[in-house]
């Protein structure tokens, strides 16, 4: 009979096919983490999730299928340990197993490592009685130790002592970095970061408070609820996203901002992290950079046939500036990647200045900001005119001196894209003329304003057509859209969708081209009202209207376009 290690290695042969036969690993990633298996004393599955290569949820799916067991999730778990006064606690956290039930056939045990032999004898030897194993996920056994275990009174004096320098090490910074370098805690915030991912999560938001560490994901633009990490973790895994980021942990006073690169489920993925000092430690935002995603592709945006044609009848002029205005992550910046993609040819020359770069382009020059050592906007565009581009993309214009710099390239033949944060298309000429731009230069260099909220698009699984009222209809006019009686659809919530109804986004969009009428009138310092009446008379469709279109096709809700937009 093979040893116990034999059995292991096979299993783990079997269970890294698995993974790699179903989408769950590339090979690539497997021989990475074998070799880091070969140098160490870490396990494989322990390297492939620790390393962020697999999803623990995929990894408890491949021994549930290889053993033909099942995996169970907390509501399987006990209200109260089961045998207790015979399973010492800190031999089911070292081995990551916790007991479900004592049965008659034997005793039922959750296991994150069901090919743990091992473990599965002493725990035999212990009760007396045959173990028939189930699959768990580390985190779920994890919530459930502290659950049953970890503010019991009669806790063991080693695990209020790890408790107590928990709690310390908000304080100390040494004991800090050593807890936030643990297995668990390197563990738990991968796990979490995975899950982020493979929820298609757009930013995590960690906050602490006075009794522990609220975690939620933006799902859809709107934020959810997750499963926190044990409350005497909150500093270590605070510490833990800072020291992945390249943060000073011992800087509590200041906000910081890093970036973390990690491989999940094969691919590399970008995190943007952002902390800020408040009451009760650090607040914590991750924003996700999934390139696997991102679709740069117009008609995925959301732009239809009648909203495309007027952007590209702007975006194609020679030279001018462009700009893309909404709020903050309304998808300015994944327009102006679809718009550089669509002009990328090896015949031009294109290059970038963001802060910071959100995802590579092939073909195209990208360099990022860096304030700190004089690299800003408008210097690094100054010095982009001494390399004869063809295309400039400029993340954001912020103050007069990168938009006088933006206008003198326009003027010398470039075309130049950029974004500016205002509410609608017509809110940018005010903002440039507010800002201190010349009338005469807006006038001639700009050749349009594009403006974009994102809704929550309806779920194609879950939801229901129903006839507006008679009010709504005339009060929102929705005749000018519908001929007879308008439809309009509502969400539901399915298993599909998470409950939620929605499932994804797309862009509600106005794009106000600088027609002669418009150029006319900017020279008279209008305000952003004059504009927008102008504009609509010469064509422009509005976000309000392009979002009823949208809400009358069944894409999107009319309470989520009228969450974004006013009625015109």
């Amino acid at each position: 009979m093979p040893d116990a290690g034999g059995l292991r290695a096979e299993g783990e042969g079997s269970l890294a096919a698995w993974l790699i036969g179903h989408g769950k690993l590339a090979p690539s990633s497997l021989e990475r983490a074998e070799r880091l298996v070969r140098d160490g004393a870490e396990r494989l599955d322990t390297v492939l999730v620790r390393l962020g290569l697999v999803a623990e949820r995929d990894l408890a799916r491949g021994y549930a299928a290889l053993l033909g067991m099942p995996v169970v999730a907390a509501p399987d778990f006990p209200a109260e340990p089961v045998l207790a006064e015979r399973i010492n606690r800190t031999f089911l956290r070292h081995n990551r197993c916790l007991p479900l039930a004592d049965a008659d056939d034997g005793l039922i045990l959750a296991m994150a490592d069901p090919l743990d032999a091992d473990a599965l004898e002493a725990m035999a030897l212990t009760v007396k009685k045959p173990v028939l194993r189930r699959v768990a996920l580390p985190s779920d056994l994890e919530a459930a130790w502290e659950r049953l275990y970890g503010g019991s009174s009669s806790s063991s004096a080693g695990s209020g002592e790890a408790d107590l320098h928990a709690d310390a090490a908000e304080d100390d910074v040494e004991r800090l970095k050593d807890l936030a370098s643990e297995a668990p805690v390197v563990r738990l915030v991968n796990q979490l970061i995975a899950r982020a991912v493979e929820a298609r999560a757009s930013d995590i938001h960690l906050d602490p408070t006075e009794t522990g560490l609220r975690v939620r994901f933006r799902l859809d633009g709107v934020l959810y609820e997750m499963d926190a990490p044990p409350a005497r973790l909150r500093a270590a895994v605070i510490s833990r996203i800072k020291i992945m980021a390249r943060l000073d942990i011992a800087e509590r006073r200041l906000a910081q901002d890093g970036r973390i690169r990690l491989a999940v489920r094969g691919t590399d993925v970008d995190f943007r992290v952002a902390t800020t000092p408040c009451a009760h430690g650090e607040s914590v935002v991750l924003r996700i950079l999934d390139r696997s995603t991102v679709k740069l592709d117009f008609a995925a945006l959301g732009f239809d046939a009648e909203t495309l044609e007027a952007y590209l009848g702007v975006l194609r002029r020679p030279y001018g500036i462009l700009l893309v205005t909404g709020p903050t992550s309304s998808g300015k910046t994944t327009t102006l990647y679809a718009s550089l993609q669509l002009l990328n040819d090896p015949g031009r020359k294109l290059l970038t200045i963001e802060d910071p770069i959100e995802y590579q382009l092939e073909g195209v020059t990208q360099v990022p900001v860096q304030s700190e050592i004089g690299r800003t906007f408008a210097n690094v565009l100054r010095s982009f005119l001494r390399h004869n581009p063809d295309i400039v993309m400029v993340g954001e214009i912020r103050d007069i001196e990168t938009a006088r710099v933006a206008m003198e390239a326009a003027l010398t033949g470039q075309l130049v894209l950029s974004t500016l944060h205002t509410n609608d298309a017509a809110s940018g000429v005010t903002r440039l003329l507010d800002m201190g731009v010349e009338d005469y230069h807006l006038a001639s260099v700009v050749n349009g304003f594009v403006a974009q909220r994102l809704v929550r698009t309806l779920c194609r699984h879950c939801r229901e057509p129903y006839r507006p009222l008679p009010d709504i209809i005339e009060r929102l006019g929705l005749r000018q859209e519908a001929a007879n009686d308008p439809e309009l659809w509502r969400p539901i919530g399915c298993e599909a969708c998470g409950g939620t109804g929605y499932a994804g986004r797309t862009a509600l969009l106005e794009v106000l081209p600088m027609t002669d009428a418009i150029r006319a009138l900017v020279l008279q310092r209008p305000e952003t009202r004059e504009i927008r009446r102008a504009a609509i008379r010469d064509g422009m469709r509005t976000m309000f209207r392009n979002g009823v279109r949208k809400a009358l096709a069944g894409e999107t809700s009319l309470d989520e376009v009228l969450r974004v937009t006013e009625p015109d």
